[in-house]
Order: C-alpha cells, then sequence, then structure tokens
C-alpha cells in the first residue's frame, strides 16, 4: 500500500495537511504500537518493538512532553537531560524537555520557565501543566493515535486553560513523523498570552544537531534570568538551520517561516527535521523561537520580542472560547532533504484537518 503523500522526513509539527486515513510517506508503514505504563506514568510509542517516543505525564513532573524521540535509523534526536541525561550532553535550561509545548506568560503565570532548578521563594510565579487522562489510544495499521486531556493550574490551584491534545505517529523505513492538534479552552473570564519569545511548541534537539559555536553566548529570559552557554565547537555539533524563506543559520531567530528544517550529520548519517506550521494556525506563518545551541521552537504569540516592539498581539481569549493549533514533525533519516522536498511536504500537511481517526 502506497500513497501519494511525499514526507521527506524531517522533524515537523504538525499543524494540518492530510486526513489521518492517508500515509504520509510515499512507502510501506510500519507496524506501531502505543502501550500506556500506569504505574511508570508513560506512553511507549514502538515501531516494530522498537521504541520511537514516549509520552511522559507524571505530576512529578512541570509539564507532559514526549522523550525521547527516536529516527528511523535508532538516531535519538532529543537531547536527554534533565529526564534522562546522557553523556556530553549541554545541560543549561533544565526547563528544556523533549518536544513540548508550553508558554512564558499566561494572565502573568509562566508555565515555559517551571523547572526543579526554581528556588522555592519564586515559585508561586510558575504555573504547571497536568495530566487529566486519556481520551484515546489506539495501535492501527500504518499509525497510532494518541489523544489526552491536561490543565493548565494556576500557583493557587485555579485552571485558567484546559488543553486536549492529539498525536498521530506514523513510521517507515527512512521517516519518523508526529503530528500533533492541540486546543485550548479558557475557563475564567480572559486568558492573556502576552506576548514574548518564551514559547512555546518546541523541541530540545541532541548534541550533534547543536550549530558549532566559537564564542561563549548568554541569553537573558522574560524575568531577567540569564543563562550562559559554553563554547561548542567540537565536531559533534555541526547542525544548521534553513527556512521556508530561504534564510540559514543563527539568522533565522525572529523570522516567520511555513517551515524550518535542522539538519546535521552523525557518524555517516543524516538527519533532517522539519518542522512545519500549519496555515490555519494563529499568525500564521508563525514566528520561530530556533537557537543554535539546540531550542527549537515555533512561537506564534511572541510578536512583540520578535519585532523588537514594532508589533504586538497580545491573544485573548474569552470564558468559553477556544483556539487550536496543527502541527508536524517530521525525521528523515539516511540524507539531507531538500528545500523542495521540504516545501512539498509542507504542502501536503497543509491540507490536514486534524482528525484523529
Amino acid at each position: 500500500m502506497k500513497s501519494g503523500w511525499v514526507i521527506t522526513l524531517v522533524i515537523c509539527i504538525l499543524a494540518a495537511g492530510c486526513k489521518t486515513t492517508q500515509k504520509p510517506v510515499d512507502q510501506e508503514l510500519s507496524e506501531i504500537r502505543l502501550e500506556n505504563f500506569p504505574e511508570a506514568k508513560r506512553v511507549d510509542v514502538t515501531v516494530e518493538g522498537l521504541l520511537f517516543t514516549s509520552y511522559w505525564y507524571s505530576d512529578t513532573l512541570e509539564k507532559p512532553f514526549l522523550l525521547p524521540v527516536v529516527a528511523a535509523d535508532g538516531v535519538t534526536i532529543t537531547r536527554g537531560y534533565p529526564i534522562l541525561p546522557g553523556i556530553g550532553e549541554s545541560t543549561d535550561h533544565m526547563h528544556h524537555t523533549g518536544f513540548w509545548f508550553a508558554y512564558g506568560n499566561v494572565n502573568g503565570v509562566d508555565f515555559w520557565g517551571n523547572s526543579r532548578e526554581i528556588p522555592a521563594a519564586d515559585r508561586s510565579k510558575y504555573g504547571r501543566i497536568r495530566f487529566r487522562n486519556i481520551e484515546k489510544m489506539k495501535s492501527l495499521p500504518g499509525r497510532g493515535i494518541l489523544a489526552v486531556n491536561q490543565d493548565w493550574v494556576n500557583p493557587d490551584g485555579t485552571v485558567p486553560i484546559k488543553e486536549k491534545t492529539g498525536f498521530v505517529f506514523y513510521a517507515s523505513k527512512d521517516y519518523r513523523i508526529i503530528d500533533r492538534i492541540t486546543t485550548l479552552t479558557a475557563q475564567v473570564p480572559e486568558v492573556l498570552f502576552a506576548d514574548t519569545k518564551e514559547g512555546a511548541f518546541a523541541i530540545r534537539v541532541a548534541k550533534f544537531l547543536e550549530m558549532p559555536a566559537n564564542e561563549p553566548a548568554t541569553f537573558t529570559d522574560a524575568a531577567g534570568k540569564v543563562t550562559s552557554i559554553a563554547v561548542n565547537r567540537e565536531g559533534m555539533a555541526n547542525g544548521n538551520y534553513l527556512s521556508s524563506e530561504g534564510i540559514k543559520g543563527a539568522s533565522v531567530w525572529s523570522t516567520r517561516a511555513k517551515w524550518m528544517k535542522l539538519y546535521s550529520v552523525t557518524g555517516t548519517d543524516t538527519v533532517s527535521i522539519v518542522f512545519m506550521d500549519h496555515p490555519s494556525n494563529l499568525n500564521y506563518p508563525t514566528f520561530w523561537h530556533a537557537r543554535g545551541y539546540g531550542l527549537f521552537s515555533a512561537n506564534p504569540f511572541g510578536q512583540r520580542d520578535f519585532t523588537g516592539g514594532k508589533e504586538v498581539l497580545n491573544f485573548k481569549l474569552k470564558k468559553g472560547e477556544s483556539i487550536t493549533f496543527r502541527h508536524r514533525i517530521l525525521i528523515k533519516s539516511g540524507m539531507n532533504c531538500t528545500h523542495g522536498e521540504s516545501g512539498k511536504s509542507w504542502k501536503d500537511f497543509s491540507t490536514w484537518n486534524g482528525s484523529l481517526r
């Protein structure tokens, strides 16, 4: 069984594309199985018995996330730290965990930067995203489906947002794909997503996908906390960005693009990750909070920070109102995904209606 969907394996956040009854890769898809482990608070997604990714949902964590994400050839593309730390990994930004969604200013509460390193005296400024239940979990021919419900919880225990997120997982010989559809519904009179770069749909990549750097760098978050990034000259770090608009390297930060590719070489293998924004998403094409040190994030909310104050969004939801986002992550192993292939993959994805059947 083959499909006209040619998807070059690049990690793309699925925000729209095709119906889940279609196959997104022009080759035979592999058997995908989902299994919940309630005691471990984890759902494993496997392909022919090998781990593709896991959804972590313990209340001891600040938010649920997918970790690790493993390419078709067995290469892990996510940083393990601080949950599954590995030798030689970067240890900055403890709140960067796997593939996740959070935001840094929701009615003045930071849901993005929370981690175990936050001092007790400051915890009243940070919120948590709590798993509520699994709504759907299916292992189907050629794909796996996971739908979950989550609450955004303020420090005082109130819930400003209820979140419903669905994942569709695809796998083939050379590709892995994660489609994500997320709906946020306001539970209080007004929910303000105040403009900040600290967000939103993000993946923290493995060392080899980081960009090489000859000088140390420092980054300041919205709360004024400064994080230092060490020199990164090792041959292991040789990643580079390319946007749908033709922008390369560190210059992609704060630019808009329909899709963003991050690619690198590890050993004899080339891995491409294409992160895709859907035309139905808020503020499309999205801004990219993509850093050379390994943060790869699509942020539709942070307009003021990305335009140097020239434009402001400050998106709001009234009680009962909802907003939905669709993204795709496409990971290709074995060869670089060309600009044309990435564009074709995004075009295919852009017709997806978010169905989880």
